[in-house]
């Protein structure tokens, strides 16, 4: 009889519903067997638990003209919160090699994973293992996330904060290598240029020896005192004068190149000793790059597997895969049962 019906069904609701009704049994026991099985399988997987951390980044404003330069007006300072482009680079940090190296060599994972170093791939195996248990992602909040997933929850908490913490090394380190190239080049500028400034200063000098002090108000002095002395036929006087007046006029031109030059450099001195000091705060800088909200824990209860999702679908699946398996096999007995008797 059942034979017959399955030619007159065209599986709407209620057909479908009946049909199920008739293989109800075998429905049952399939879902049955398929959830005792699915709670033997749970209990065999190793539970693992779940850390985080959640942080902000901080802004990439220098901090060197943020502190010390009394005319910065950039928008940002390095007290403020990050946006998308700095948490995008704090994940690029995070996926770095660096950050993965120490990890997997502070806590052995190799060992902890229970990979043998002398078997097939071991590092990718590693690898597979660090990056299915350990991930980084973006929030909504534009802040960025740690997770680690661990069959200890203490080393999941730890390795969660550890990685946080690292952040700043990594960072700090990438970026010293390039302050320390552009503090170098800055201080050879300026220890020229502050060269140069003693150099014109030791000439000025030498300079004072011969009487030059100030050539604009000694010549206009020199000239009024020559005047006054042939005036008053003082010529012992206007020969003196005019001794000096020589001396005056021989270096004269020295005296103002050498006062123009020593203008120019010692502004470029100062502009140089302002940069100087900036170059010395980057290089010497180790501001953290992060703000953490929330540090990871231990935690309490497993975060894998859930053993009730896992029976759930595996009952379902063996469920859905039994009723289509009995329609497919009631649909080609049907079609060969007709072509006999054709």
């Amino acid at each position: 009889m059942a034979k017959n019906k399955i030619q007159h069904y065209n599986f709407s609701s209620v057909d479908l519903l009946i049909y199920m009704w008739e293989k109800r049994w075998i429905l049952i026991t399939v879902s049955l067997l398929a959830a005792v099985v699915s709670v033997f399988m749970s209990f065999q997987i190793t539970p693992k638990f779940r850390s985080s951390v959640v942080m902000f980044p901080t802004t990439n404003a220098p901090v060197s003209k943020s502190l010390l330069s009394p005319n910065y007006s950039g928008r940002q300072t390095v007290y403020g919160f990050g946006e998308e482009e700095q948490a995008e680079q704090l994940l690029q940090i995070l996926n770095s090699e660096p950050v993965k190296e120490r990890i997997i060599r502070k806590y052995d994972l190799m060992k902890h994973y229970d990979i043998d170093p002398a078997s097939k791939y071991p590092y990718t195996r590693l690898y597979e293992e660090y990056n299915s248990n350990i991930s980084f992602r973006m929030t909504q909040y534009m802040s960025v996330m740690i997770e680690v997933m661990d069959k200890d929850p203490q080393m999941a908490a730890n390795i969660a904060n550890d990685i946080a913490a690292l952040i700043d090394t990594v960072y700090n380190n990438m970026l010293k290598e390039r302050a320390n190239e552009a503090y170098n080049l800055v201080e050879k500028s300026y220890q020229e240029a502050e060269q140069n400034v003693n150099s014109i200063q030791d000439s000025l000098e030498a300079l004072g020896k011969l009487g030059i002090n100030n050539y604009e108000t000694q010549a206009e002095r020199f000239n009024e005192a020559y005047a006054n002395a042939l005036k008053d036929g003082k010529m012992d006087g206007a020969r003196r004068i005019q001794e000096k007046m020589k001396v005056l006029s021989k270096y004269g031109g020295t005296y103002l190149s050498l006062v123009n030059r020593l203008n120019f450099e010692t502004e470029r001195l100062a502009d140089l000793r302002q940069r100087y000091k900036e170059a010395q705060v980057e290089m010497d800088q180790k501001l953290a790059h992060k703000f953490i909200v929330d540090s990871a824990y231990k935690a309490e209860k497993k975060a894998y597997p859930k053993k009730s999702i896992i029976v759930i679908i595996s009952t379902l699946s063996a469920f859905l895969l039994t009723l289509i398996l009995l329609i497919i096999n009631d649909s080609i007995r049907e079609r060969l049962e007709r072509r006999k008797e054709e």
